[in-house]
């Protein structure tokens, strides 16, 4: 089967795409709006693009009748926000922040997350999150009806005993992100698979294939 992007539906490239393209780690963005008011929102059209400078895409989608969400709102009018980073343990109340509350609402008061202060941006992170970004907006690309806000990691914050403070490297016993595939469904990252290339390819010499 194939098919051409050119002549196929908006609503059935994006079915396509976001069946396909799984799994999808998730930002939960927190922003506030002008009133001071935390705003969460879950995005999945989201990823780490670089180190130097360090660097992270979130892609907001505009609502069906053309307004912007919240979050690129509140991005576009103060340039900060913080993503949080998500696992198991957050999974339920991350997926009920997608929930469309009217403007004004805090959805972290609804799913009962609890906030902290940042460090360098004025958007608090969840304390809940095993990890957070503290973000500034680096640049932005404004498409038809979706917005993608590049942002610079400025801090970041990791739960205690995820992480070995001599060597960075992060304890997967412990840290147990939940990755996005579509509609409801997610993805646990507990069964995890280790690749050795020389080995594989060692092994297709030996069957003559290589």
């Amino acid at each position: 089967m194939e098919w051409d992007f050119d002549r196929l539906e908006r609503a059935r490239r994006y079915k396509l795409l976001t069946g396909l393209v799984v799994p999808r780690p998730i930002a939960l963005v927190t922003t506030l709006d002008a009133d001071g008011v935390v705003n969460a929102a879950p995005f999945s059209f989201f990823n780490v693009l670089g180190d130097e400078p360090p660097i992270v895409i979130i892609s907001v989608e505009d609502r069906d009748g053309g307004a912007l969400k919240d979050t690129a709102r509140n991005i576009g009018a103060s340039g900060e926000f913080v993503v949080n980073l998500v696992d198991e343990s957050i999974a339920a109340r991350m997926h009920g922040c997608s929930v469309d509350y009217p403007p004004g609402v805090s959805e972290v008061a609804r799913v009962g997350f609890t906030v902290a202060a940042s460090a360098r941006v004025r958007p608090p992170r969840l304390v809940e999150a095993p990890a957070a970004l503290e973000c500034t907006l680096h640049s932005r690309i404004d498409l038809d009806h979706r917005h993608l806000l590049i942002g610079q990691v400025r801090h970041l914050h990791v739960r205690d005993g995820l992480v070995d403070p001599a060597t960075l490297r992060v304890d997967l016993e412990r840290y147990h992100p939940v990755g996005r595939l579509f509609a409801n469904l997610y993805a646990r990252t507990g069964d995890r698979l280790a690749l050795d290339p020389n080995e594989y390819l060692e092994r297709m010499a030996r069957a003559g294939r290589a």
